[in-house]
């Protein structure tokens, strides 16, 4: 059976929306070992539709990303989409509802299912039960407003199984969601 890792790019504030402003000088070793080690470990990636649009373009035309970028592109995709049209860069859609689709994912063999960003279907997966670990690489900024990744009403009991500094400010918490939690308002 696989797992459903999720692992997200976060400011202290919690916000998520478009990382790579705020992830300015902070860049480590670390961190490019730990995204590397944790892309070799899945089998598959599963994103949303607006984060695999932005993948989509901008990896499979990337220059110079060498066994990562290779990797990326290598991967079998799902995607959650409810948008008309093909899906490349080898990607397909999830049939049918996005529980029941990522139940039977899980189910399947292969190496674990790997999300990044796609705040929505996070969510989604968050409040149903279906994440086995959250890994938050946390930056130190504050930006007061933005898209974070948990909404005002979310209430998730989590277990903290580490905690690793990464070099540059950036730590590196990693979550098991509680099993069979109901979303609560």
């Amino acid at each position: 059976m696989r797992q459903l890792i999720v692992t997200e790019f976060v400011t202290l504030d919690g916000v998520m929306e478009e990382p790579t402003p705020w992830q300015a000088g902070h860049v480590s070793p670390e961190i490019g070992q730990f995204k590397f080690d944790e892309l070799f470990a899945c089998g598959a990636l599963l994103l949303g539709r607006v984060t695999y649009e932005e993948f989509v373009a901008y990896w499979p035309a990337a220059a110079g990303t060498g066994a990562f970028g290779e990797r990326m592109n290598e991967l079998p995709k799902f995607v959650a989409t409810t948008a008309p049209g093909p899906l490349t860069w080898n990607a397909a859609p999830l049939e049918g509802d996005v529980i029941t689709a990522v139940q039977r994912l899980k189910q399947q063999q292969g190496g674990d299912l790997l999300t990044y960003g796609s705040a929505a279907l996070v969510q989604t997966l968050l409040r149903a039960g279906l994440v086995d670990e959250l890994r938050l690489m946390v930056y130190p900024t504050v930006l007061g407003r933005g898209k974070r990744l948990f909404s005002d009403t979310d209430r998730l009991a989590m277990t903290l199984r580490a905690a690793r500094p990464l070099g540059a400010g950036v730590v590196l918490l990693t979550y098991r969601p509680e099993a069979n939690q109901a979303h609560q308002p």
